[in-house]
């Protein structure tokens, strides 16, 4: 019998895994149903243990994933601390605290590592995890800027590792259901698809110097970042809002997800010309540092057309629901989101919903659900050759791309052309924002 590690690291196939290796399917039905149990059990780790922890405590627990969490890491104290009393509610054994990432990579026995740490985070340690031989399941946005864009799907082929990206809604089978269709002619020719998402997100408070918060490395936070002193409100979740070193604004916070089943449902790359408008409209004297309103236009090959209509701190419901996607055909318009889709002919006659309905929906922070669940496991049958990933990198990647040409179209107040094949932009200003500044030994290299 071939142990765990090697039956695992046989049967992967890289992002793109859709079967068995020809190793595994040689062996005889006893011998295969040998390995199955503990020896194909996977061992995880979870970097990152804000407000996406609640979406991998049931993939983690259902006794069908077989898998192992062998740590809970985040730089503060009181999350590690939390992290383990909300699992335990779950599992029946502790897994290990530990404050860095780099210490829990060591560890050979770990296969894969949950990033949901912030989004500065997301390539570089990402990749780290790579490097150590790691899969990798990596919550949007996947990366902060296009060179990270570039540098995942290049570390994921050449590692040959698994790397999904939490979209979550490309595991929801309403979704599945109807982009299928859409594919299929139901709307006929899909021209133009409007991404949209509305909050009500409340005033920001002003940075200022302070200490930092007991518990928390501070330094090891600020990661790939340069380094800076702290100043109050950051670490939780306003970092968000406080400039461009640690966030990617709502476009990449959100948007993410509506801009990529946008992308799923007219099926386009890259786009040709981005152009945005946008600007901060709400508590103007606040400590909110970016826009708070967009909207962005990507023209594509072929007529194509993506919107994206995002409102941080308007909760006004233009088109009737807080978050979603709308596909325009020749023959008709669909309507999905997290939750549902709704069909129509081109008169505007409901002519099919969707029977099965999501528990994952909503502009509430944090979560988990049905979807998300699915989303994890999708990930462990593809490590173990059983499935192929719904979200693989260097797809979810050309979605990540539409949020970095928006903000920099913001940030350089113009639009630009792009190619259509490479992602190149032809603009000069735009490209001195393809890439950040990074701490020193921080780059996130192959």
């Amino acid at each position: 019998m071939i142990s765990r590690r090697n039956f695992i690291k046989k049967t992967t196939l890289a992002s793109t895994a859709i079967t068995l290796g020809s190793s595994a399917m040689a062996m005889s039905a006893k011998s295969y149903n040998n390995i199955i149990g503990s020896n194909d059990r996977l061992h995880l780790a979870i970097a990152g243990l804000g407000r996406r922890l609640g979406a991998f405590k049931q993939p983690i627990a259902l006794k069908e994933s077989n898998v192992k969490l062998a740590y809970l890491c985040d730089v503060m104290e009181s999350q590690r601390l939390r992290g383990l009393k909300e699992f335990r509610e779950h599992i029946d054994y502790n897994p290990i605290l530990e404050n860095d990432v780099r210490k829990v990579l060591e560890d050979k026995n770990v296969d894969i590592l949950i990033n949901a740490t912030p989004d500065h985070w997301h390539t570089p340690g990402s990749i780290m995890a790579m490097k150590a031989g790691k899969h990798v399941y990596v919550e949007k946005p996947c990366s902060h800027n296009m060179y990270e864009n570039e540098q995942l799907v290049k570390a994921a082929k050449y590692f040959n590792k698994v790397v999904q990206m939490g979209n979550q809604q490309r595991s929801s089978g309403h979704t599945i259901e109807i982009i299928n269709e859409i594919h299929n002619g139901i709307i006929g020719k899909p021209y133009k698809a409007v991404a949209f998402y509305d909050n009500g997100r409340g005033e920001v408070p002003l940075q200022k110097a302070a200490a930092v918060p007991e518990g928390l490395d501070w330094n090891l936070w600020q990661g790939p970042a340069p380094r800076r002193n702290y100043t109050s409100e950051t670490w939780n979740y306003n970092w968000h809002w406080y400039g461009w070193d640690y966030g990617t604004a709502e476009a990449g916070n959100n948007g993410t997800h509506e801009l990529d089943v946008a992308r799923w449902a007219l099926q386009v790359d890259f786009p040709q010309h981005v152009y945005v408008e946008a600007e901060k409209r709400q508590f103007k004297d606040d400590g909110w540092e970016m826009y708070d309103d967009m909207e962005a236009t990507f023209k594509f090959q072929d007529d194509k057309v993506i919107k994206w209509d995002g409102k941080s701190r308007n909760s006004y419901s233009t088109y009737g629901a807080g978050r979603g996607t709308i596909i325009y055909g020749t023959e008709g318009t669909v309507f999905v989101d997290r939750g549902k889709y709704i069909l129509y002919d081109r008169k505007g006659v409901i002519i099919k919903e969707s029977k099965n309905t999501s528990n994952e929906s909503g502009t509430a922070l944090g979560g988990g659900g049905d979807t998300s669940t699915l989303h994890v496991q999708n990930l462990f049958d593809t490590i173990r050759g059983k499935s192929k990933l719904s979200a693989p990198i260097d797809d979810a990647s050309k979605s990540m791309a539409l949020v970095h040409y928006a903000n920099i179209a913001y940030r350089i107040n113009n639009g630009f052309d792009i190619d259509p094949k490479s992602g190149a932009m032809f603009n000069r200003e735009a490209m001195k924002l393809w890439s950040r500044t990074y701490e020193p030994g921080w780059e996130p290299n192959l």
